[in-house]
């Protein structure tokens, strides 16, 4: 692994990173893959560069492949989780700074492991053992908060520590909380605290400001090069109900144009000529339009824009020539079905006639591609939904001749804090995937399914509790192929339920969920009341019959 390389050297700030008092803590922020990926993410900038602009703070940055110079004996040491199978170089880089990788197994000589991201806030459990706290929710104020209650008790030993950390809104130490089981193959009884001084239930916490994140770095050796990000708005408004991006970071906020967007985008663009407005929906923003007029502007004639998934309705000719005027030649939407029925289901508000005008507009504008997200294997899906995925797609190219379009294609994955994440995978998924490929590449159509085994993983580990740690540590040597997952699932039969109750299962509605001490935007009555809107007949879905009962 490198040290200080020309990759640091490259970097153009975007703030003043403080300078560091003589007995400030000594810190390193890690982010569990390569840098070119680590310094792409905005959440790992934002958090960095808040870190670094306390004078309380030494801070050095840990990747795969390099890093700054590293402390001796650091007393924190942080990791930004945003992609599940990170977890394997999460594993590496601990036993690269020799520190035992279960927390049961340090002591006041180790430093303490916290970590926060997307992965983490949906569902810490299977990586709990590995960490001695995590961060629940958005880090703006919570990591401040983190910092100064750490100083308070920097001097304590480990156990003082962390009760003190845990008293803090949003911050999770799963070591204060006791779960038990109905037995060592079967659904969790209970989930308490250690004592009555640990707080029952963790609240994810939410910014609900209107400065909204923007880049702190800009590096030509990002895995975008030299691109400047800025959050348009946060969560999204449809609350699609398979949606984490949407359930898990609700309430939908908005950046504000004249206080926060502009300044911060002219603020990029003095040191880039590449920006990305990012966002589960940016065209949701209530001053889109204004803001397409503003960088329709002359001065910004040479930026090169780059967009997130749009909402359909919301593709006019206007935004595509847009596009094409900052160098963009697709524009990219999710429509997840070609059946109306099924997206009604999934509180997907769009018709067929709305995507087909969006191909229309976009060809109108003079964008070359459109890119579009669907999903096989959703709740209720019949053979039928495919057929109109097929029907769909063939109107689009009538529609629009010439335009190339994309379909990407994944399988629905239950994900905690949403309606959905009570049901699971559907096992003829995979057999779906493979029929629309053939019957759209048939049509000339690029059809790009994501891999069903990866699916499969992620749902495991979507829905995994605390035993999973040991899976987790095996499949770690073994390759992260779903054949090494099974493998490991045979050597720990006995200690914990098999594969399908994580991935495949309909899980009973009064269940003890993994996450049911970790509290999201909303409570589980609320999403159940929303699984019934999308499911009313519970008797002909794929609902355990015990629900019933």
């Amino acid at each position: 692994m490198a040290v200080l390389t020309s990759a640091f050297t490259a970097e153009r700030l975007l703030f003043t990173p403080a300078r560091s008092e003589s007995d400030a803590v000594h810190t390193i922020f890690a982010f569990p893959n390569e840098y070119s990926v680590g310094i792409t993410s905005l959440g790992y900038q934002v958090i960095w560069a808040t870190l670094v602009s306390r004078p309380d703070l030494q801070v050095s940055r840990l990747f795969t492949d390099l890093h700054e110079p590293l402390p001796s004996r650091p007393e924190l040491v942080g990791f930004s989780f945003s992609w599940e199978l990170d977890y394997v170089n999460i594993l590496s880089l601990l036993e690269f700074l020799q520190i035992p990788l279960r927390s049961t197994d340090r002591t006041h000589a180790h430093p303490l492991i916290f970590g926060g991201g997307p992965v983490l806030t949906a569902n810490p459990e299977p990586f709990a053992d590995f960490f001695d706290l995590v961060l629940l929710g958005d880090g703006e104020e919570l990591v401040d908060a983190f910092i100064d209650a750490f100083q308070t008790v920097r001097s304590a030993d480990r156990a003082t520590q962390l009760r003190h950390l845990a008293q803090v809104p949003g911050i999770y130490v799963p070591s204060l909380y006791q779960v038990s089981y109905v037995d060592a193959t079967s659904e969790i009884r209970s989930i308490d605290p250690v004592d009555s001084q640990v707080p029952a239930l963790v609240q994810k916490q939410t910014y609900r400001g209107n400065t909204l994140l923007a880049s702190t770095v800009v590096t030509e050796r990002a895995a975008w090069e030299n691109i400047y990000m800025v959050e348009v708005v946060r969560s999204c408004p449809e609350m699609c109900r398979f949606c984490l991006a949407s359930y898990l970071t609700l309430p939908f906020r908005t950046a504000s144009l004249e206080g926060s967007l502009m300044p911060a985008i002219d603020r990029g663009l003095q040191v880039t000529h590449r920006l990305g407005l990012l966002g589960a929906s940016v065209t949701q923003h209530p001053e889109f339009e204004t803001l397409i007029d503003r960088l329709n502007q002359p001065q910004y004639d040479d930026v090169r824009l780059s967009l997130a998934s749009v909402r359909t309705n919301t593709v006019t000719e206007k935004l595509a020539r847009t596009l094409v005027k900052h160098d963009s030649r697709s524009i990219t939407i999710a429509v997840e079905s070609g059946s109306d029925r099924l997206r009604q289901v999934i509180n997907k508000k769009l018709t067929n006639g709305e995507i087909v005008e969006a191909a229309m507009q976009a060809k109108a504008g003079g964008l070359s591609a459109l890119k579009l997200y669907g999903m096989v294997g959703l709740p209720t899906e019949e053979p039928d939904d495919l057929d109109q995925t097929v029907t769909l797609l063939k109107s689009l190219k009538q529609a629009a001749p010439g335009l190339r379009l994309t379909l990407g294609c994944s399988t629905f994955v239950p994900k905690a804090h949403t309606p959905f994440q009570w049901l699971g995978v559907n096992p003829d998924a995979e057999k779906r995937l493979k029929l629309l490929q053939k019957q759209l590449r048939s049509q000339g159509i690029d059809f790009r399914p994501e891999s069903y085994n990866w699916s499969v993983i992620q749902a495991l580990i979507s829905r995994g509790d605390r035993r999973l740690s040991y899976l987790l540590e095996l499949t770690r040597h073994y390759g992260d192929s779903l054949g090494s997952y099974r493998r490991a699932f045979k050597e720990l039969k006995g200690t914990m339920p098999d594969l399908d109750f994580y991935v495949h299962a309909d899980w009973d509605l009064h269940q003890v969920l993994p996450w049911q001490h970790l509290q999201g935007a909303l409570s589980s009555a609320t999403l159940i009341k929303h699984l019934q809107t999308a499911i009313p007949d519970l008797h002909s879905s794929r609902l355990l019959a015990s629900t019933l009962r």
